[in-house]
């Protein structure tokens, strides 16, 4: 059986519900129908346009730029502030509404989810009339629009849901894969970044149908390991699942929002290190050693991105995480500028094992453990960071 799913995406979220919010507390104006946007703080880092209406964008204005480059472009820029609250609010309600035709979804971000609808013809019958049921239910329910893509991977998913906005159902099955994705630019495929997408055309890959069709042994040498996701993505291929949330105590999390944008290995290892530390330090008061690690990366425009892996061997010692945080950094990082840089474990477990080859040292894993133990004890007794391990210092690797 192919699979079936659904990717729903806010039309501009945020300001969409703003927009609702002002109009329930009395406003005459809809701001989704004038040049409108929503930004943050201008005397601080948050003065961004975070979310723009059509009118705005027609206008030029995108996500991420200063408000101020902003107001150039229109004269009267109506401009609301965020309310996290809020949006949160109406993210929860939409995201309701999705749980009454499937268990299996997976939440991306705060204005998009993934539907695994695989089977589902049997309860709800054709696929299509579906996407366009749930898409008038959200609208009716909650009064704002979304997109759906209806595909058979996540990636065409995606990419569909993508297509002409607002308020539209679109498909991007395997076997329209060609006709309606490989036209496109390289520059509109799900995961290829500013800088990626400047390489591709510098080879003279220039829409993804070049893509798809190039030599995956010179992707992998300009790209490494995202050259054959790249590659896989052009062909539509992409056998990721829809992932269900992993329950809010079955994980340990921490991010940063960083003061500058960060574009360069080095610096954004240097931020992992010390989540890793934080992390680490949470993870031995509880006891327990994590199976799971992820990492999220957020733009400056804004997108979110994650990667994450099964560990061979559970882990808890700072240098671990951050060792397996930089294997995941390595394979996900597009060479974007980033603001965002969060890190997790998951999947515990009470004891430690190790699996170990012919040429590792066996215990070493263990000795870890013993070392960074006892650098907790001496850390809590006499202030943080009163020890660290030599590995964990700042440099420039």
């Amino acid at each position: 059986m192919k699979k079936v799913i659904f990717h729903i995406d806010v039309n501009n979220a945020f300001l969409s519900w703003s927009a609702i919010e002002m109009l329930k507390n009395g406003s005459k104006l809809d701001i989704r129908t004038i040049p409108a946007v929503v930004g943050g703080d201008e005397k601080k880092r948050r003065g961004v346009v975070v979310a723009k209406s059509f009118p705005a964008k027609k206008a030029g204005i995108v996500t991420g730029e200063p408000l101020y480059t902003a107001r150039r472009k229109v004269d009267k820029l109506f401009v609301v502030h965020s309310d996290r609250q809020k949006y949160t609010e109406y993210s929860n309600a939409f995201y309701k509404i999705l749980c009454k035709y499937t268990p299996v979804i997976e939440r991306y971000s705060i204005d998009e989810c993934f539907m695994d609808m695989t089977g589902m013809e049997m309860m709800f019958g054709d696929p299509v009339k579906l996407a366009y049921k749930i898409k008038d239910e959200i609208y009716d329910t909650l009064g704002f629009t979304v997109n759906v893509g209806v595909a058979n991977t996540k990636v065409c998913a995606k990419m569909a849901s993508d297509f002409e906005k607002p308020n539209k159902v679109h498909t991007l099955f395997e076997d329209e894969v060609k006709t309606k994705m490989w036209p496109l630019l390289v520059d509109e495929l799900f995961m290829v970044g500013k800088s990626s997408s400047k390489k591709l055309h510098e080879l003279g890959i220039n829409t993804i149908e070049d893509l798809a069709k190039a030599d995956i042994t010179m992707l992998t040498r300009y790209f490494k390991s995202s050259g054959k996701m790249m590659h896989e993505y052009a062909n539509g291929i992409d056998d990721s699942p829809v992932e269900r949330p992993i329950p809010k105590n079955q994980g340990i999390s921490h991010s940063t929002t960083l003061p500058e944008d960060v574009d360069n290995i080095p610096g954004l290892k240097k931020i992992l290190r010390r989540l890793s530390d934080m992390v680490g330090i949470r993870l031995r008061a509880e006891g327990k050693y994590a199976t799971v690690i992820a990492v999220q990366l957020k733009n400056n425009n804004f997108f979110n991105y994650q990667h994450q892996k099964k560990l061979v061997n559970p882990i808890s010692s700072n240098e671990d995480i951050y060792e397996n945080a930089c294997i995941l950094l390595r394979d996900m990082w597009k060479g974007d500028s980033i603001r965002l840089v969060g890190l997790r474990v998951s999947d515990f477990t009470d004891k430690t094992y190790e699996q170990v080859s012919l040429f590792e040292e066996a215990g070493k894993l263990e000795k870890r453990d013993k070392v960074q133990k006892a650098m907790d004890k001496i850390n809590k007794k006499y202030g943080t960071n009163t020890i660290k391990s030599a590995a964990l210092l700042d440099s420039d690797e």
